[in-house]
Protein backbone atom coordinates (compact mmCIF):
# COMPACT_ATOMS: atom_id res chain seq x y z
CA UNK A 1 0.00 0.00 0.00
CA UNK A 2 1.19 3.51 -0.77
CA UNK A 3 -0.53 5.67 1.85
CA UNK A 4 -1.66 3.29 4.62
CA UNK A 5 0.71 1.30 6.84
CA UNK A 6 0.54 -1.03 9.81
CA UNK A 7 -1.07 -1.53 12.17
CA UNK A 8 1.98 -0.50 14.17
CA UNK A 9 2.18 -0.57 17.97
CA UNK A 10 1.68 2.93 19.33
CA UNK A 11 2.72 4.00 22.78
CA UNK A 12 -0.51 5.97 23.08
CA UNK A 13 -2.95 4.49 20.58
CA UNK A 14 -2.52 0.72 20.82
CA UNK A 15 -2.68 -0.93 17.39
CA UNK A 16 -2.62 2.06 15.09
CA UNK A 17 -3.38 1.87 11.37
CA UNK A 18 -1.41 4.78 9.95
CA UNK A 19 -2.53 7.06 7.12
CA UNK A 20 0.17 9.19 5.49
CA UNK A 21 -1.26 12.01 3.32
CA UNK A 22 1.96 13.84 2.37
CA UNK A 23 5.33 12.93 0.78
CA UNK A 24 8.38 12.26 2.92
CA UNK A 25 9.53 15.35 4.85
CA UNK A 26 6.88 17.69 3.46
CA UNK A 27 6.96 19.77 6.60
CA UNK A 28 7.01 23.34 7.89
CA UNK A 29 9.29 22.34 10.78
CA UNK A 30 12.81 20.92 10.71
CA UNK A 31 13.01 19.42 14.20
CA UNK A 32 16.39 18.45 15.58
CA UNK A 33 14.90 15.19 16.87
CA UNK A 34 12.90 14.12 13.81
CA UNK A 35 13.19 10.38 13.21
CA UNK A 36 12.84 10.96 9.46
CA UNK A 37 15.83 13.27 9.13
CA UNK A 38 16.03 16.91 8.12
CA UNK A 39 13.38 18.76 6.10
CA UNK A 40 14.88 19.92 2.81
CA UNK A 41 13.36 22.39 2.08
CA UNK A 42 11.01 23.50 4.84
CA UNK A 43 7.62 24.23 3.22
CA UNK A 44 4.51 25.96 4.54
CA UNK A 45 2.13 25.78 1.60
CA UNK A 46 -1.03 23.68 1.73
CA UNK A 47 -1.44 21.69 -1.47
CA UNK A 48 -3.07 18.58 -2.93
CA UNK A 49 0.09 16.51 -2.46
CA UNK A 50 -1.50 13.08 -3.03
CA UNK A 51 -4.90 12.25 -4.61
CA UNK A 52 -7.33 12.27 -1.67
CA UNK A 53 -9.65 9.76 -3.37
CA UNK A 54 -6.81 7.23 -3.58
CA UNK A 55 -5.95 7.70 0.09
CA UNK A 56 -9.56 7.16 1.20
CA UNK A 57 -9.90 4.10 -1.05
CA UNK A 58 -6.75 2.63 0.48
CA UNK A 59 -8.08 3.21 4.00
CA UNK A 60 -11.30 1.41 3.06
CA UNK A 61 -9.35 -1.54 1.64
CA UNK A 62 -7.06 -1.72 4.68
CA UNK A 63 -9.98 -1.74 7.10
CA UNK A 64 -11.65 -4.52 5.12
CA UNK A 65 -8.61 -6.75 5.69
CA UNK A 66 -8.80 -6.49 9.47
CA UNK A 67 -11.42 -8.05 11.69
CA UNK A 68 -13.20 -5.92 14.32
CA UNK A 69 -10.89 -5.29 17.24
CA UNK A 70 -7.65 -5.67 15.27
CA UNK A 71 -7.28 -1.90 14.82
CA UNK A 72 -7.60 0.38 17.86
CA UNK A 73 -7.14 3.72 16.09
CA UNK A 74 -6.88 5.12 12.60
CA UNK A 75 -4.08 7.66 12.80
CA UNK A 76 -3.42 10.39 10.26
CA UNK A 77 0.29 10.91 10.81
CA UNK A 78 2.37 12.18 7.95
CA UNK A 79 5.94 11.46 7.06
CA UNK A 80 5.71 15.23 7.05
CA UNK A 81 3.01 17.55 8.44
CA UNK A 82 -0.48 16.19 7.58
CA UNK A 83 -2.19 19.59 7.92
CA UNK A 84 -0.29 20.70 4.81
CA UNK A 85 -2.60 18.55 2.65
CA UNK A 86 -5.31 20.95 1.55
CA UNK A 87 -7.90 18.15 1.26
CA UNK A 88 -7.26 16.71 4.72
CA UNK A 89 -10.66 17.83 5.98
CA UNK A 90 -12.47 16.00 3.17
CA UNK A 91 -10.45 12.84 3.83
CA UNK A 92 -11.16 12.94 7.56
CA UNK A 93 -14.92 13.28 6.95
CA UNK A 94 -14.93 10.45 4.41
CA UNK A 95 -13.05 8.09 6.71
CA UNK A 96 -15.18 9.07 9.70
CA UNK A 97 -18.29 8.09 7.73
CA UNK A 98 -16.96 4.62 6.84
CA UNK A 99 -15.87 3.28 10.23
CA UNK A 100 -16.49 3.28 13.97
CA UNK A 101 -12.75 3.01 14.63
CA UNK A 102 -11.72 6.26 16.36
CA UNK A 103 -9.56 8.65 14.36
CA UNK A 104 -6.49 10.44 15.69
CA UNK A 105 -4.45 13.21 14.11
CA UNK A 106 -0.78 13.64 15.01
CA UNK A 107 0.31 17.13 13.96
CA UNK A 108 2.74 19.84 14.95
CA UNK A 109 -0.31 22.11 15.28
CA UNK A 110 1.31 25.04 13.53
CA UNK A 111 -1.65 25.64 11.18
CA UNK A 112 -4.38 25.49 13.84
CA UNK A 113 -4.35 29.28 14.00
CA UNK A 114 -6.36 29.13 10.73
CA UNK A 115 -10.15 28.88 11.35
CA UNK A 116 -10.68 26.67 8.29
CA UNK A 117 -8.06 24.18 9.51
CA UNK A 118 -9.61 24.02 12.98
CA UNK A 119 -12.97 23.27 11.36
CA UNK A 120 -11.47 20.44 9.26
CA UNK A 121 -9.80 18.84 12.27
CA UNK A 122 -12.83 19.08 14.57
CA UNK A 123 -14.30 15.80 13.26
CA UNK A 124 -11.57 13.52 14.66
CA UNK A 125 -11.66 11.84 18.06
CA UNK A 126 -8.21 12.88 19.28
CA UNK A 127 -5.67 15.50 18.23
CA UNK A 128 -2.04 15.25 19.34
CA UNK A 129 -0.25 18.56 18.64
CA UNK A 130 3.33 19.38 19.59
CA UNK A 131 4.59 21.89 22.14
CA UNK A 132 8.34 21.51 22.63
CA UNK A 133 9.02 25.01 23.91
CA UNK A 134 7.58 27.75 26.06
CA UNK A 135 9.42 30.59 24.33
CA UNK A 136 10.06 31.68 20.77
CA UNK A 137 13.83 31.27 21.20
CA UNK A 138 13.70 27.64 22.29
CA UNK A 139 11.03 26.92 19.67
CA UNK A 140 13.38 28.14 16.93
CA UNK A 141 16.25 26.08 18.35
CA UNK A 142 14.38 22.77 18.60
CA UNK A 143 11.65 22.86 15.95
CA UNK A 144 13.46 25.11 13.45
CA UNK A 145 10.22 26.23 11.79
CA UNK A 146 9.43 27.95 8.50
CA UNK A 147 9.64 31.71 8.94
CA UNK A 148 5.84 32.04 8.71
CA UNK A 149 5.21 29.34 11.33
CA UNK A 150 5.87 31.58 14.31
CA UNK A 151 5.68 30.64 17.97
CA UNK A 152 2.96 33.20 18.54
CA UNK A 153 0.79 31.60 15.84
CA UNK A 154 1.43 28.14 17.26
CA UNK A 155 0.29 29.06 20.76
CA UNK A 156 -2.61 31.15 19.48
CA UNK A 157 -3.84 28.23 17.40
CA UNK A 158 -3.54 25.70 20.23
CA UNK A 159 -5.35 27.93 22.73
CA UNK A 160 -8.19 28.72 20.32
CA UNK A 161 -8.50 25.12 19.16
CA UNK A 162 -8.69 23.90 22.76
CA UNK A 163 -11.61 26.22 23.43
CA UNK A 164 -13.53 25.01 20.38
CA UNK A 165 -12.65 21.31 20.18
CA UNK A 166 -14.87 18.64 21.74
CA UNK A 167 -12.58 15.63 21.30
CA UNK A 168 -9.50 14.60 23.25
CA UNK A 169 -6.60 17.05 23.10
CA UNK A 170 -3.27 15.47 24.05
CA UNK A 171 -0.34 17.88 23.80
CA UNK A 172 3.05 16.23 23.13
CA UNK A 173 6.40 17.50 24.35
CA UNK A 174 9.65 15.97 23.16
CA UNK A 175 12.39 16.41 25.75
CA UNK A 176 15.88 17.13 24.41
CA UNK A 177 18.89 17.19 26.72
CA UNK A 178 20.30 20.67 27.23
CA UNK A 179 17.58 22.39 25.21
CA UNK A 180 14.21 22.14 26.98
CA UNK A 181 14.79 19.90 30.01
CA UNK A 182 16.05 22.54 32.47
CA UNK A 183 13.74 24.00 35.10
CA UNK A 184 13.34 27.41 33.44
CA UNK A 185 12.51 25.92 30.03
CA UNK A 186 10.09 23.41 31.57
CA UNK A 187 8.28 26.11 33.56
CA UNK A 188 7.95 28.18 30.38
CA UNK A 189 6.33 25.19 28.66
CA UNK A 190 4.07 24.62 31.68
CA UNK A 191 2.88 28.22 31.49
CA UNK A 192 1.79 27.66 27.88
CA UNK A 193 0.14 24.36 28.79
CA UNK A 194 -1.85 26.21 31.44
CA UNK A 195 -3.14 28.54 28.69
CA UNK A 196 -3.97 25.70 26.31
CA UNK A 197 -5.72 23.48 28.89
CA UNK A 198 -5.24 20.09 27.15
CA UNK A 199 -6.79 16.89 28.47
CA UNK A 200 -3.32 15.37 28.85
CA UNK A 201 0.34 16.16 28.26
CA UNK A 202 2.42 13.37 26.75
CA UNK A 203 6.15 13.53 27.43
CA UNK A 204 8.17 11.89 24.67
CA UNK A 205 11.82 10.91 24.49
CA UNK A 206 13.89 10.65 21.27
CA UNK A 207 14.13 6.84 21.08
CA UNK A 208 14.31 6.73 17.26
CA UNK A 209 17.26 8.05 15.22
CA UNK A 210 17.24 11.86 15.61
CA UNK A 211 18.00 14.06 12.62
CA UNK A 212 21.03 15.50 14.38
CA UNK A 213 23.81 13.19 15.53
CA UNK A 214 24.69 15.42 18.50
CA UNK A 215 21.24 15.15 20.10
CA UNK A 216 20.97 13.35 23.43
CA UNK A 217 17.86 12.22 25.34
CA UNK A 218 17.38 13.66 28.84
CA UNK A 219 18.48 11.74 31.90
CA UNK A 220 16.07 10.29 34.45
CA UNK A 221 16.37 13.32 36.72
CA UNK A 222 15.31 15.66 33.91
CA UNK A 223 12.39 13.41 33.00
CA UNK A 224 11.13 13.34 36.58
CA UNK A 225 11.57 17.12 36.79
CA UNK A 226 9.42 17.54 33.69
CA UNK A 227 6.72 15.24 35.03
CA UNK A 228 6.60 17.11 38.33
CA UNK A 229 6.39 20.57 36.74
CA UNK A 230 3.84 19.62 34.09
CA UNK A 231 1.63 17.83 36.63
CA UNK A 232 1.07 21.18 38.29
CA UNK A 233 -0.97 22.30 35.27
CA UNK A 234 -2.34 19.17 33.50
CA UNK A 235 -2.52 15.36 33.72
CA UNK A 236 0.76 13.89 32.47
CA UNK A 237 1.59 10.66 30.68
CA UNK A 238 5.27 9.84 30.34
CA UNK A 239 5.61 7.86 27.12
CA UNK A 240 8.14 5.05 27.26
CA UNK A 241 9.22 2.63 24.50
CA UNK A 242 6.96 -0.36 24.00
CA UNK A 243 7.94 -3.80 25.14
CA UNK A 244 5.87 -5.35 22.33
CA UNK A 245 7.24 -4.02 19.05
CA UNK A 246 5.23 -6.35 16.80
CA UNK A 247 4.32 -4.72 13.49
CA UNK A 248 1.67 -6.05 11.15
CA UNK A 249 3.12 -6.56 7.67
CA UNK A 250 0.35 -8.82 6.33
CA UNK A 251 -0.48 -6.34 3.55
CA UNK A 252 2.87 -6.95 1.86
CA UNK A 253 3.86 -9.85 -0.40
CA UNK A 254 7.64 -9.40 -0.19
CA UNK A 255 10.00 -8.54 2.67
CA UNK A 256 11.53 -5.73 0.61
CA UNK A 257 8.18 -3.96 0.11
CA UNK A 258 7.27 -4.62 3.75
CA UNK A 259 10.36 -2.90 5.11
CA UNK A 260 10.11 0.07 2.74
CA UNK A 261 6.41 0.49 3.56
CA UNK A 262 7.16 0.90 7.26
CA UNK A 263 10.51 2.68 7.49
CA UNK A 264 9.36 5.54 5.27
CA UNK A 265 7.27 6.67 8.25
CA UNK A 266 8.60 4.68 11.19
CA UNK A 267 12.36 3.90 11.33
CA UNK A 268 13.12 0.56 12.97
CA UNK A 269 15.99 -0.79 15.00
CA UNK A 270 17.64 -3.68 13.20
CA UNK A 271 16.26 -6.20 15.70
CA UNK A 272 12.75 -4.83 15.09
CA UNK A 273 13.19 -5.34 11.35
CA UNK A 274 14.20 -8.97 11.87
CA UNK A 275 11.29 -9.57 14.25
CA UNK A 276 8.79 -7.95 11.89
CA UNK A 277 9.99 -10.15 9.01
CA UNK A 278 9.81 -13.44 10.90
CA UNK A 279 7.13 -14.90 8.60
CA UNK A 280 9.74 -15.07 5.82
CA UNK A 281 12.63 -17.54 5.76
CA UNK A 282 15.90 -16.20 7.28
CA UNK A 283 17.68 -16.57 3.94
CA UNK A 284 14.98 -14.48 2.22
CA UNK A 285 15.24 -11.82 4.92
CA UNK A 286 19.03 -11.64 4.60
CA UNK A 287 18.74 -11.32 0.83
CA UNK A 288 16.03 -8.65 1.17
CA UNK A 289 18.07 -6.48 3.54
CA UNK A 290 21.08 -6.72 1.28
CA UNK A 291 18.94 -5.74 -1.70
CA UNK A 292 17.43 -2.80 0.21
CA UNK A 293 20.77 -1.28 1.13
CA UNK A 294 22.65 -1.98 -2.10
CA UNK A 295 19.69 -0.97 -4.26
CA UNK A 296 19.29 2.41 -2.58
CA UNK A 297 15.77 1.78 -1.23
CA UNK A 298 16.82 2.02 2.42
CA UNK A 299 19.72 3.20 4.54
CA UNK A 300 21.18 2.29 7.91
CA UNK A 301 21.67 5.16 10.38
CA UNK A 302 23.71 4.60 13.54
CA UNK A 303 22.79 6.57 16.64
CA UNK A 304 24.48 5.93 20.01
CA UNK A 305 25.67 2.53 18.83
CA UNK A 306 22.24 1.36 17.60
CA UNK A 307 21.58 0.52 13.94
CA UNK A 308 18.31 1.90 12.55
CA UNK A 309 16.81 1.14 9.15
CA UNK A 310 15.20 4.20 7.59
CA UNK A 311 14.06 5.53 4.22
CA UNK A 312 16.76 6.06 1.59
CA UNK A 313 15.77 9.68 0.80
CA UNK A 314 15.91 10.74 4.46
CA UNK A 315 18.80 13.09 5.22
CA UNK A 316 20.77 12.38 8.41
CA UNK A 317 23.91 14.56 8.51
CA UNK A 318 26.67 13.36 10.78
CA UNK A 319 27.13 16.80 12.32
CA UNK A 320 29.13 17.12 15.53
CA UNK A 321 27.25 20.10 16.90
CA UNK A 322 24.02 22.14 16.57
CA UNK A 323 23.17 23.44 13.11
Amino acid sequence: MKYVFGPVPSRRLGRSLGVDPVPLKTCNWNCVYCQLGRSRPVVNERANYYPPEEIVAEVRAALARHAPGQVDWLTFVGSGEPLLHEKLGWMLREVKAMTDVPIALITNGSLLYLPEVRKEVAVVDAVLPTLDAGSAEVYRQIDRPHADATFERLVEGLVTFSREYRGRLWVETMLVSGMNDGEEALRDIAARIREIKPDEVHINLPTRPPAEAWLEPPDDESLMRAIGIFEEVAPVKAVYPLVDNSINLSAYDSPVDAVVGIISRHPLREEEVLEALDRWAPSDVKEALSELESGGRAQVVVRHGTRFWTAAPSFFPEASGPV
